[in-house]
């Protein structure tokens, strides 16, 4: 017996050493983005036509300083800055969900459709002459159709998990051209507003559309980290996971949902920025390992950190004025999707079941 007991414990020794390892750095990692992210909000915030020193600029977010930088800060910087940090951890996260659900190192927002469902709705919305300051609820009822289309073509028809990714294309793809047909028969004007929008912008955000965007991505990233245990038995199969007593297709609805209400929400403050979704998971992955909910943390503030550094060299780096910041978020993923399909073509994909 005493043999037993120590055989038994010189072999979990080391299983639990590496896993405490592995807690730790995902936990460093976790610090070491999040204070990346505040200098990085902190430089975001002081600079422009008017410099103001990083402090000064941090305390004029909360309302402490001269009442110019306040007024700076506060009214014309922090509603842009914001956008980013918001869509950037709703969109990160949504990617990481979709993934984990289909089984797909492919799966995305941009590709199962919701961000050319977003397109769809503000621009449809353009096209009918509303105010603009509806274009936010029309991009999520336009990610809520993608959904309702990806659903009423697959789910309903018990499709495999993998093919869903080849229906989200065929969505993609169909909405994505009648974005193009109304784009075409716009007049001038509008098509370059529209042509704006599309490719995905942080220009003219304001305080209602971050707070409302922002409480909904609070309210649904909670709920992916309450239903993380949940994420975790699907990874196992959908056999498994009915013998441990969880309804797998209810629950992979569920947290579609919750998927597509963080990218139409993303895609109402900044449009369909492309690649943030795809890249950061993998990106995480490949730093701290599987999903854990230390990893889902490290994944939301990596994907904020990513959208206002791309955000920050539109306003004050590259030297062409007016670009899209998800032009410069599409010019880094589109190498990142290449290498990442010749790697997924050489090495044994990894599956759950």
């Amino acid at each position: 017996m005493s043999a037993d007991t120590s055989i038994h414990g010189r072999a979990g020794a080391p299983a639990s050493g590496a896993l405490a390892g592995a807690r730790r750095r995902s936990l460093l990692l976790v610090a070491g983005a999040a204070v990346l992210l505040v200098l990085m909000t902190g430089v975001a915030l002081s600079t422009g036509q008017v410099r103001i020193p990083l402090l000064d600029a941090l305390r004029a977010l909360f309302g402490f300083g001269t009442d110019g930088d306040v007024l700076v800060v506060r009214e014309f910087r922090a509603p842009r800055v914001l956008s980013a940090l918001i869509a950037g951890a709703g969109l990160a996260v949504a990617g990481s969900l979709l993934q984990r659900l289909f089984r797909n190192p492919l799966a995305s927002p941009d590709v199962i459709g919701v961000t050319g469902g977003a397109s769809f709705g503000a621009v449809l919305l353009l096209a009918t002459g509303a105010s603009q300051a509806l274009t936010p609820l029309a991009a999520l009822g336009g990610g809520l159709l993608a959904a309702a289309l990806l659903g009423a073509f697959a789910w309903r028809s018990r499709l495999a998990v993998t093919r869903l990714v080849l229906v989200g294309l065929a969505v993609q793809a169909g909405l994505a051209a009648a974005v193009n047909l109304m784009i075409v028969r716009f007049p001038a004007e509008l098509a370059g507003q529209a042509l704006q929008w599309t490719t995905g912008s942080l220009y003219g955000r304001t305080w209602p559309e971050v707070w409302a965007a922002g409480g909904a991505v609070a309210v649904a990233v909670t709920a992916v980290f309450l239903l993380n245990r949940q994420v975790a038995v699907l990874d196992l199969g959908d056999d498994s996971a009915g013998g441990l007593g969880l309804d797998p297709h209810r629950m992979r609805l569920a947290l579609l949902l919750l998927a597509v209400v963080l990218a139409s929400m993303a895609a109402a403050l900044t449009g369909p920025v492309a690649f943030v979704a795809l890249a950061v998971p993998h990106l995480v992955w490949l730093l701290a390992g599987p999903p854990t909910p230390a990893t889902l943390a490290l994944t939301a503030l990596t994907g904020a950190l990513l959208l206002l550094t791309a955000d920050h060299l539109v306003l004050h780096v590259l030297p062409v004025h007016g670009l899209p910041v998800g032009a410069v978020t599409a010019t880094l993923g589109a190498p990142w999707l290449l290498a990442l399909m010749i790697r997924q073509g050489r090495l044994p994909q990894r599956s759950s079941r």
